[in-house]
This record gives C-alpha cells, sequence and structure tokens, in this order.
C-alpha cells in the first residue's frame, strides 16, 4: 500500500469538474489524468501540481495526503 494518497477525486467531484474538462484546461491527456487521479503515478510535475490545485482552487495539501498507518514495500 502506498503512504501517498491522491485525493484527487474528491476535489474534482467538489468542483464538478470532470476528467476531460480538467484535463482540457491543464494541458494533460485525459490518460495521464486518470493514472493520477487512481494513485498509479510515480510522480508529479510540480507545474502539473501548480495548474492543478489553481483550476480547482485548492491547495496541494487538498489532493495529496500522507498516510502514515501504510507502510512502503
Amino acid at each position: 500500500m502506498r503512504a501517498i494518497v491522491v485525493n484527487l477525486d474528491v476535489m474534482m467531484a467538489r468542483r464538478k469538474v470532470s476528467l476531460g474538462e480538467l484535463a482540457d484546461r491543464i494541458d494533460i491527456t485525459p490518460a495521464n489524468l486518470s493514472i493520477l487521479k487512481t494513485g498509479k503515478a510515480r510522480a508529479i510535475r510540480f507545474s502539473t501540481l501548480e495548474a492543478i490545485c489553481r483550476e480547482l482552487d485548492c491547495q496541494p495539501g487538498d489532493i495529496l495526503a500522507f498516510d502514515e498507518t501504510s507502510q512502503q514495500q
């Protein structure tokens, strides 16, 4: 289990923004945004994180969280 939890889907639902719409707004492919949304991404560029936060009017901590109970393997 991963120690970093991605809550992008939660923020997208709160802002009522679809994956395709957000992908268009931040100039990323829907496939790459989906990988990030599902927590399968191994990294994220700061420029992408900044664009997401700008479009969703949120902070990085609203999207990413550290789960202390998870053990990395």
